[in-house]
């Protein structure tokens, strides 16, 4: 439940449109609701601005949908958003969805990330732009799963590809939409470097994203890690190897501030 839940809940509660009966089962789901293998937090909304999301990796498809069905039946008006996911659990949750009577445009699937959406609410919420920028078309996967996650949590976000320091002046070309940002997501592998150059372009913060792409010293990742948290640019902030999700996270924070 977000803030406007409530307020519409304790309404309608008053005005004799929700019954008592109704109201206690419905707060007996706050503030989460045991599924056995999950709780799903349905508080987090109201704590937090946006939801819990939901980690496909390591969950059977029916364990997903379970998650997705509970946070439907709460009829909040937020998104939901299941990342690492694939086609099988896409497929599992289109028929969720049908079932709760929801358009088939509200659900998108990414595949590069394996990100699928929820949407129930296509309100920008946010304050400006977040800006995506990529090293290397082999970072996109991860950058889509950031992209992917601001929009689901109502920022205006925007992808710049393949504009790393091997062809700067590939970069270069972008410099009003790096000025335009209210936040930057840079994401690289190889030896991490694009971070501190579009930090040092721009007053925006950068949230840096480390890759697993590179040859054998990039050691999965490693290297770009160490790279982004030793950058000279003090504009710099760095998340986990691959996690274009906390990177997107992050940004609509700082995005809705």
């Amino acid at each position: 439940m977000n803030e406007r839940d409530v307020r519409n809940f304790v309404e309608a509660l008053k005005r004799g449109k929700l019954s008592e009966e109704d109201a206690v089962k419905k707060l007996r789901q706050l503030p989460y609701e045991d599924l056995g293998f999950a709780k799903i937090d349905h508080h987090r909304a109201l704590r937090q601005g946006y939801p819990e999301v939901i980690f496909a990796r390591g969950k059977t498809p029916k364990q997903v949908t379970e998650i997705v069905r509970g946070m439907l039946r709460a009829k909040t008006s937020h998104n939901i958003l299941i990342t690492r996911a694939n086609e099988e659990c896409f497929a599992a949750i289109k028929r969720v969805v049908r079932s709760a009577r929801l358009r088939p445009q509200q659900v998108e699937y990414h595949e590069l990330s394996g990100a699928i959406a929820i949407y129930r609410d296509r309100a920008i919420h946010g304050k400006g732009l977040i800006l995506v920028v990529t090293a290397g078309t082999s970072d996109i996967p991860i950058a889509e799963e950031a992209l992917v996650t601001a929009r689901t949590m109502g920022s205006r976000a925007e992808a710049v590809y393949d504009v790393g320091v091997a062809g700067l002046h590939r970069l270069l070309e972008h410099r009003e939409k790096l000025a335009e940002a209210h936040v930057i997501i840079c994401v690289a592998g190889m030896e991490g470097a694009l971070p501190s150059v579009v930090a040092g372009m721009v007053a925006a913060p950068v949230i840096a994203v480390p890759t697993s792409v590179g040859y054998g010293s990039s050691f999965g990742g490693l290297t770009a890690l160490l790279a982004m948290l030793n950058s000279c640019a003090s504009n710099v902030s760095v998340v986990n190897i691959d996690n274009g999700f906390g990177a997107g996270c992050v940004a609509s924070v700082i995005n809705r501030l």
